[in-house]
């Protein structure tokens, strides 16, 4: 599967960069005749053949397009608090893909242990895993943002909950939200949000929810979140 967010519906023909080219002739061995699939990362599927197995410039012919392929129900965004570890912010970005999430933001809190994300370089694990799982739909990685500018800008419409560690009286996702609907769930660092964070996003009608009984890692509890999303949705 390659990921061309150059093509578009209706097109009859589609040539490849030069760096999936040369994965698809150096590397997978394609040759004229060979059929591949395509997707642009906003829900079209292709599938096309090879006509011209060119190293730097192959050329593909469309033979069939869908759209909106394996389309979920439902909108999830999460936001997360960037963890030390960049790997560990991968991982998640890699396996949410593959779950199903739309939009992550990465959350820069009070307690947050890293203030800055290279996106670049996230955005392409989620390409990688995107393709890996053939999904034809990539999720929108938004800039880093601070907690206080993040519920400023949060949109109305949405099923809004913030999962935290501290005590209070929380219930589960599956009691918060109604299935086939939009999802903004906060995520927040290994030392948990602040006191005035949680209380910020609770007078702006952020239900409080609990991820289980267990203390979990920021990576894992926002698998979580994606997970139990999924399930409600089934």
């Amino acid at each position: 599967m390659f990921y061309t967010p150059g093509i578009l519906p209706g097109d009859s023909a589609f040539t490849l960069d030069e760096e999936e080219s040369k994965h698809a002739v150096r590397v997978l061995r394609m040759a004229e005749g060979h059929h591949v699939h395509l997707v642009d990362g906003r829900g079209g599927l292709y599938t096309a053949v090879v006509v011209d197995a060119h190293p730097k410039r192959a050329v593909l012919e469309i033979i069939s397009a869908t759209a909106n392929h394996a389309k979920r129900p439902y909108y999830l965004h999460i936001a997360i608090a960037p963890t030390k570890n960049i790997d560990r912010v991968e991982w998640f970005l890699e396996k949410a893909t593959e779950v199903g999430i739309d939009e992550v933001t990465p959350l820069i809190c009070e307690h947050s242990e890293r203030k800055e994300v290279k996106t670049d370089r996230l955005n392409k694990v989620m390409v990688a895993a995107m393709k890996q799982s053939l999904k034809a739909h990539l999720p929108k990685l938004n800039e880093p943002v601070k907690f206080a500018d993040f519920l400023d800008a949060t949109q109305r419409g949405s099923q809004k909950c913030i999962a935290y560690c501290a005590e209070g009286e929380k219930g589960y996702l599956s009691q918060m939200v109604a299935p086939a609907g939009h999802y903004t769930i906060l995520i927040g660092p290994e030392g948990d949000f602040s006191d005035a964070e949680i209380e910020a996003a609770l007078s702006l009608d952020y239900a409080p929810i609990t991820l289980g009984d267990a203390r979990l890692r920021t990576e894992t509890a926002a698998l979580m979140a994606c997970l139990e999303a999924a399930i409600i949705n089934r």
